[in-house]
């Protein structure tokens, strides 16, 4: 939050893209007031341009899914920078009906240039039809507005949270066009009102507010105001993730069933929708230009734990490099299993002598318990229960190694 500009790197959209912004590290380095004005050049690469030059990363790929029984387009990126315009297109296109917004059957490429004229009809349309002039006045004035804020869309935009709804957003001339286009802006990184010390802190400050409410209070000779920063600044890092779980069920009351909407998180704007009570977020990532069963990806957990859903919203994996099916949770469960085995036999074998295990001994015995552990074994008794619960053999079946054997 704060002032967004997304950086040049060619990070790809899982690698966690980095706008140019405010993060809970400090704030970004100028105010939309620095930054030069549209049509003059850049002084960083990736700052806006009145008129963008054709380039690669101008150009992006078409992925086509079945939507409501429909072959619907979505628009995927490889790279940082045009995430806030592909999540307002992706939306207009996932409701075409209503917005108008459709791409040729054979399209498989799309350039910015026509992804923006798309989006300029549609808020040409948006012109009221009451004749009389002080509507007419509003609108060309936010049509005026908006036409400034448009190139921006494809390099990030300046949005500054507020701690207080999913909705609350510091107002910048940026939020008209999701205003324009009745198009909801969401975020997750709520203060928990259970938590006193917090909200007293926190307030209704928006992000920028609270980083410099924090400096001034570090600087302060009264203790309390010292004790309070430090608990935004605790806070602030605490919820790094820019989502916590209070916002995460605010989020999920606050949504309807079936709207679509823009989740704002991590420094990257996402498509998303609410179906049959849960969240989802539109999967643009360019390494799934091919894998029609990713499409949608889960949104119930605020540390990143998530599943890939087709366009029905049924599970799905996301294939690996070879081709097959890699969940990181059971890797993740296959290496604390692992190491609980190890610590178990060493543990044991502490029991029959003071020394510890060398590791070519621990490696040995870890093989012949994976030889043991794809042996049939009856358990005519019932397994005993280590700590936690779980049945001992439940994972393997142990048993002392026959250290006369050589691994070669």
């Amino acid at each position: 939050p704060g002032v967004h500009r997304e950086s040049p790197s060619p990070a790809g959209e899982g690698s966690g893209q980095q706008e140019r912004v405010s993060s809970p590290e400090g704030p970004s380095g100028g105010s939309p007031e620095q930054q030069p004005p549209l049509g003059t050049p850049p002084a960083v690469p990736g700052a806006p341009r009145a008129q963008p030059p054709s380039r690669d990363e101008d150009f992006y790929c078409v992925k086509w899914i079945t939507w409501k029984g429909e072959r619907t387009p979505v628009v995927t990126q490889s790279e940082n920078g045009p995430c806030p315009l592909l999540a307002i297109i992706n939306i207009l296109l996932l409701q075409w009906k209503a917005s108008g917004v459709k791409l040729p059957p054979q399209k498989e490429v799309i350039t910015a240039e026509e992804l923006m004229a798309h989006l300029g009809n549609c808020i040409l349309a948006t012109q009221p039809r009451d004749t009389s002039e002080g509507l007419q006045l509003n609108f060309q004035q936010n049509i005026n507005d908006t036409m400034t804020v448009l190139p921006k869309l494809s390099t990030g935009l300046d949005v500054n949270v507020r701690f207080t709804g999913v909705s609350d957003f510091e107002y910048t001339p940026e939020c008209i066009v999701f205003d324009l286009l009745n198009i909801p802006l969401y975020h997750g990184w709520l203060v928990d009102p259970q938590s006193p010390e917090q909200v007293q802190a926190v307030g209704k400050l928006s992000y920028n507010q609270l980083v410099e409410k924090i400096i001034t209070c570090k600087q302060a000779s009264d203790s309390s105001l010292v004790s309070e920063g430090l608990v935004a600044e605790q806070f602030l890092e605490a919820t790094a993730s820019q989502l916590t779980f209070h916002g995460l069920c605010e989020l999920t009351a606050r949504a309807r069933e079936g709207e679509l909407g823009v989740f704002f998180r991590n420094n990257h704007f996402s498509t998303m929708i609410k179906h049959k009570g849960h969240l989802y977020l539109l999967v643009t990532d360019q390494g799934f230009l091919h894998e029609e069963g990713v499409v949608w990806e889960s949104l119930h957990s605020v540390d990143g734990d998530s599943c890939f859903c087709d366009t029905e919203f049924h599970l799905s994996h996301a294939p690996g490099k070879d081709g097959a099916t890699t969940d990181p949770r059971l890797q993740q469960r296959q290496v604390d299993q692992d190491y609980m085995v190890a610590l178990s036999l060493q543990q044991g074998q502490g029991q029959d002598t003071p020394s510890m295990l060398s590791d070519l001994e621990l490696a040995r015995q870890l093989q012949h318990e994976e030889y043991q552990q794809h042996r049939p074994h009856p358990h005519p008794h019932p397994l005993p229960v280590q700590a936690g619960g779980r049945p001992a053999g439940e994972r393997r079946q142990r048993q002392r190694p026959d250290l006369d054997c050589t691994l070669l």
